[in-house]
């Protein structure tokens, strides 16, 4: 891997992906009562950047020349 400290576009959208997942899950959580649904959906959207991640890796978006 090269030495670009995650400044790729592949970790950029692995962070924003899980970022809305991690949003979409506290508005799961913060409604009364708890969407419990919403909250499952924000979770598999954040664990879903792991895979995303790797899948764009693969395609070559993780070196430091993008």
């Amino acid at each position: 891997m090269a030495d670009n400290h995650g400044n790729t576009p592949a970790a950029w959208t692995a962070v924003l992906v899980s970022l809305v997942g991690f949003v979409v899950g506290a508005v799961g959580m913060s409604v009364s009562p708890l969407n419990w649904p919403l909250f499952w959906i924000g979770a598999v959207i954040a664990v879903a950047a792991g895979p995303l991640f790797l899948v764009l890796v693969k395609m070559g978006l993780h070196e430091s020349g993008h």
